[in-house]
């Protein structure tokens, strides 16, 4: 089989297809018959570029974990202030509902993470990246006096990371009764006891 002349374009469509599949079968139950068929190739064409289905399937992950990351950060960037920022990152962090695919296939890969080391270590440096987003509002509102925080900066942050994972869970989850606007509630209430600041969560 000859090689698409344009392979990067190939393999974005075959982790877009990975992706799919595992949001539709789980991660535990998907198989590379399941990707063939999301990206309509055969498994043999798959394997072409991926040679085996953990390859693709951290690809997926690593992809995933890298636009869920650069939307948030671009929407924090765009934030003027050290108020703003905060909300933006809350509501940037948080699904938007039991159909975002983006954040469901995000949690698929919490479970293999504590039997696959290279699962557990990407997992951990999305957890720390995020913080790092948390960290630098923070640290910046504190600096200028528009945040009185009661504890350090990376304790808050990771509190704030741990409180989306948390609700996020809910959010996507069928027939709960916590959605993104009621999360988004949840975590301002707590920044505002760590930093003394109000947060208005209409902030556009």
């Amino acid at each position: 089989m000859a090689r698409t002349k344009n392979q990067g374009e190939r393999r974005r469509q075959i982790v877009a297809a990975a992706q799919r599949a595992v949001v539709k079968h789980g991660l535990a139950r998907v198989r590379l018959r399941d990707v063939a068929d999301e990206a309509g190739l055969t498994a043999g064409a798959v394997l072409y570029y991926y040679d085996e289905l953990e390859t693709l399937l951290l690809e997926a992950h690593h992809r995933a974990i890298e636009r869920f990351c650069r939307d948030r950060e671009a929407a924090v960037d765009a934030a003027a202030d050290p108020h703003e920022k905060l909300v933006a990152a809350v509501r940037a962090g948080l699904p938007t509902g039991p159909d975002d695919e983006l954040v469901r296939m995000l949690y698929e890969f919490e479970g293999p993470a504590f039997r696959n080391r290279t699962f557990g270590a990407l997992n951990h440096a999305y957890f720390e990246r995020q913080v790092g987003i948390y960290h630098a509002i923070l640290a910046a509102g504190e600096a200028t006096g528009v945040f009185r925080l009661t504890a350090a900066a990376r304790v808050i942050a990771r509190n704030l990371v741990a409180l989306e994972d948390g609700y996020g869970f809910y959010v996507v989850l069928e027939d709960s009764d916590i959605d993104t606007a009621g999360a988004e509630q949840l975590i301002l209430s707590y920044a505002q006891t760590a930093t003394g600041a109000a947060f208005r969560s209409d902030v556009t």
